[in-house]
């Protein structure tokens, strides 16, 4: 069942810097990712449904980080639908970093949780967007480390137990899911995945335009 965006309803993206795209730069506060073109082709098919929409991501942010903010940056604009994408940082680059905290998956998977019972607990709707990683290959860079393809599988290797959380968590919450893992890795089987992100991590316009679509097809 897709959501239902009524006149009036306001939705809010919320995330690290898939969905940040330097929104505090663009005058729609949207910023240049998949948000402004969610909002953009909402607008062109129903013009007669006028939504309010919000994003409150933060690049670098983890689960963590939103759980900490999630009371004065969301539940305080009362929105009536929440998207999340949140969980490649802590995976990636962070692995390779020492000072950086990579959480388990059951850590992850409780941060998350604790995450979303509150914003079930205003009623609004939830759509969950899995973390995803396409199969770039050579070496990258990524987050000022050059890091190449053994690197890549350990990340793989800590991201898919955490994909897998918040499919459960979406069924646990009645939310949907986007199953952006999955779209990418179809998209990066039939066009080289460098066309849906250019090192794996962080979509290029491409990239952006396919998670727009597939958002639109849960709502209505």
């Amino acid at each position: 069942m897709t959501i239902t965006l009524r006149p009036g309803s306001t939705v809010m993206f919320t995330g690290d810097s898939i969905t940040d795209c330097r929104r505090l730069e663009s005058v729609e506060g949207l910023g240049s990712g998949y948000p402004l073109r969610v909002a953009g082709e909402w607008g062109l098919r129903h013009p007669d449904r006028a939504v309010t929409w919000l994003n409150s991501g933060i690049a670098g942010n983890k689960v963590r980080d939103l759980e900490a903010r999630l009371q004065a940056d969301v539940l305080e604009a009362r929105p009536d639908v929440v998207s999340v994408l949140v969980g490649v940082n802590d995976v990636t680059w962070h692995t390779f970093d020492p000072d950086g905290h990579v959480i388990s998956a059951e850590d992850y998977a409780a941060g998350y949780d604790r995450l979303l019972a509150p914003l079930a607990g205003t009623g609004a709707e939830l759509i969950l967007i899995e973390p995803f990683l396409l199969p770039i290959g050579g070496t990258i860079e990524v987050g000022g480390m050059r890091l190449g393809a053994e690197e890549r599988k350990k990340w793989r290797a800590s991201l898919d137990p955490k994909i897998q959380a918040v499919r459960e968590l979406a069924h646990t919450y009645g939310a949907q899911l986007l199953a952006a893992d999955g779209l990418f890795a179809k998209l990066a089987a039939t066009t080289v995945p460098e066309h849906w992100a250019a090192d794996g991590v962080h979509p290029t316009p491409a990239g952006h335009a396919a998670l727009a679509a597939a958002w639109l097809r849960l709502v209505e």
